[in-house]
């Protein structure tokens, strides 16, 4: 096996765990649904999806959602769908998501997923551009914002919802609205057994099936818009079961054998549809969907998840949370805390610095210290997975000194979506991994990271110029600026697109400087700037654990519209961002603060629904304060 750190194309990489019986099944698979329908028969038994009702967990076992997305797929059928229509899917995460989104595939469709924080304007430009016929709708929230887009749009031909809704709001349609259980129950072909007899049951949705190709587009994904219009990212089947074969391959080292996925992440996102939905049906895993990101930490003790896929700001989370308990702590629990971060540090870092004490003090520290942390999380993790942004270092490497792999990967809408990852037996913090299996990687002359395999998009939907751009001669331009060593691991060093050039020339990458200061108990969000400026300055959003107790000490009102204008408390701030300096280089380093009145949310547009930043609407929001600091 050889890799390129130059720009000449490195080989593609094998396989390094598969066996390679296993790795042509994955190989062999002709479609998403196929692969399902094939799984589901060899784990009818077993939990598929389950979701929380009236606080209880309710599960549909593989044999039960066999039935569902055959009885759906004929159902859409009868309704007019045909090959290559595209449908819309506005939901929340449950487990009517998945067995949609098969059920389309199974009929001939492309499932055009969009996210619940869209506005009205958002789904009229998505309905629109995609060309979509039939629309899937969760509940009464969000039909009313999409009702507008439907009554504009002519290319409609029925509407199914998970939850009934009111006859008011689709009385003066022309369209056909019926529930989800109904289009159920209109597919169904009461008599047959099909657990004994699947072929004969679902006979003309299978003939549907085996006229699917790996080359044919399973989704239509929209990127989530960190600036401009959201682009329809065309993916194919091939590309998904592509990262599926990957995953595979990398979670080997964890020893998989009866996995159970925790689901909270947005499903209409390339990276929980692949890694939370489609890579778990691969393996045969069960996926319990979280109630909310708040019950994230109750959830994970009552469902006991093996393997948690997520984005840096959740780990982040939990990292103050746990940092915030053990400040409050004190004697011999924190003592123990503190030794049990040290030498797992040093095991990670510098090893040979270990002591014959430290040697033989862990094993006791792992019992009254990592296994308490594991209960936290259920008790049966094997690891989390961070993708969808840079993951601080510190970060990492706090997880991993507590006995909790924390797996960096890196990857794109556009690869549907995972590159790389790091592998359990051999992780390397500061990087984003190993390059997935199948998948060919070459770093341009001007550094940045180009990807070409099956796992690449098709192009952008009715968008030939953005296609051209990105994909060239089968390989997609990143964006991203990276060096891939001799060990083939990947590290990313900078995004093209958030370069900030000072005007001395220096490049500086903001995610890093964002990271560092979000290591801060006053630090909950921020973002830099200083293109063109002699230095960088920030907009801090203060945590609000932090705000109160200040509050309570200097007997302030916690209003932080009155606060950011108050010297002292901006003093106190800026000492959390002298603080974060430290860890930075002279150019890196914050030297004025502006505090946001808001936190960066999705409900107000300055966060994706994957907890990015978007960085346009948080200037063309607070970009006054941010100016006036030069």
């Amino acid at each position: 096996m050889t890799q390129s750190c130059d720009s000449a194309t490195s080989e593609m990489v094998q396989p390094r765990r598969i066996d390679s019986n296993t790795a042509e099944r994955f190989r062999s698979w002709p479609s998403l649904p196929a692969m399902f329908f094939e799984r589901a028969a060899e784990n009818r038994e077993r939990t598929f999806v389950a979701g929380k009702i009236s606080g209880e967990w309710k599960h549909t076992r593989y044999g039960e959602a066999t039935l569902r997305v055959i009885d759906l797929a004929r159902r859409l059928k009868d309704l007019g769908i045909q090959p290559g229509d595209r449908v819309l899917l506005a939901s929340e995460n449950r487990p009517e998501w998945g067995l949609t989104d098969l059920a389309i595939m199974a009929a001939g469709g492309i499932t055009v997923p969009t996210y619940t924080t869209y506005t009205a304007t958002d789904f009229e430009y998505v309905l629109s551009h995609s060309g979509a016929t039939g629309i899937v709708i969760s509940n009464q929230t969000l039909a009313k914002k999409l009702l507008p887009a439907i009554k504009k749009n002519n290319n409609l031909r029925y509407i199914c919802t998970f939850n009934l809704l009111p006859r008011t709001l689709t009385e003066d349609l022309s369209i056909p609205v019926e529930s989800w259980a109904q289009a159920i129950h209109e597919g169904d072909r009461s008599g047959w057994n099909v657990l004994d007899d699947p072929a004969g049951y679902a006979e003309d949705i299978m003939q549907s099936v085996q006229s699917l190709k790996r080359s044919d587009l399973a989704c239509i994904i929209y990127t989530s818009g960190t600036g401009g219009k959201p682009k329809g990212v065309m993916l194919s089947h091939g590309a998904m079961l592509s990262n599926c074969l990957g995953a595979y391959d990398l979670l080997l080292d964890f020893g998989l054998d009866h996995e159970r996925f925790l689901s909270f992440l947005p499903l209409s996102h390339s990276y929980e549809h692949t890694t939370g939905l489609l890579f778990p049906i691969s393996i045969g895993a069960e996926i319990y969907y979280a109630e909310s990101v708040e019950t994230l930490v109750s959830n994970m003790a009552e469902v006991k998840p093996t393997i948690i896929t997520a984005v840096p700001r959740l780990y982040e989370n939990i990292h103050r949370r746990i940092a915030q308990n053990m400040n409050r702590t004190a004697g011999i629990k924190r003592r123990l805390f503190d030794k049990a971060l040290e030498i797992g540090r040093k095991r990670y870092e510098t090893p040979s610095d270990l002591s014959f004490a430290d040697k033989a003090l862990d094993p006791l520290l792992d019992a009254l210290v990592r296994a308490k942390i594991a209960r936290r999380f259920g008790g049966r993790l094997k690891g989390f997975v961070s993708g969808g942004g840079p993951l601080n270092y510190d970060v990492g490497l706090f997880f991993n000194a507590l006995g909790v792999k924390l797996l960096q990967g890196y990857g794109q809408t556009e690869t549907a979506p995972v590159i790389s990852c790091n592998p359990p037996s051999r992780v390397r913090i500061e990087t984003v991994g190993e390059i997935f299996p199948d998948v060919a990687c070459k770093i341009a002359d001007d550094g940045e990271i180009l990807i070409k395999g099956e796992l690449t998009m098709e192009g952008y939907w009715g968008d030939p110029e953005a296609t051209a751009e990105v994909l060239k001669d089968g390989w997609v331009h990143t964006g991203d600026i990276g060096i891939l060593d001799a060990q083939g691991y990947l590290t990313i060093t900078d995004r093209k697109k958030d370069i900030i050039v000072l005007s001395g020339g220096d490049n500086i990458a903001p995610q890093r400087v964002e990271g560092v200061l979000a290591l801060q108990p006053a630090i909950a969000q921020s973002m830099v700037i200083g293109d063109k400026r002699p230095h960088l300055v920030a907009l801090i959003v203060p945590d609000m654990d932090w705000v109160k107790q200040w509050c309570r000490e200097a007997q302030q009102e916690v209003d932080l519209t009155k606060l950011r204008d108050q010297e002292d408390f901006k003093k106190a701030v800026m000492q959390a961002v002298t603080t974060a300096n430290q860890d930075l280089s002279s150019l890196e380093k914050v030297k004025r603060i502006a505090i946001a009145s808001d936190a960066f949310t999705i409900e107000n547009g300055m966060m994706t629904p994957t907890l990015k930043i978007r960085r346009h609407m948080i200037k063309e929001r607070f970009g006054s304060q941010l100016e006036a600091l030069y």
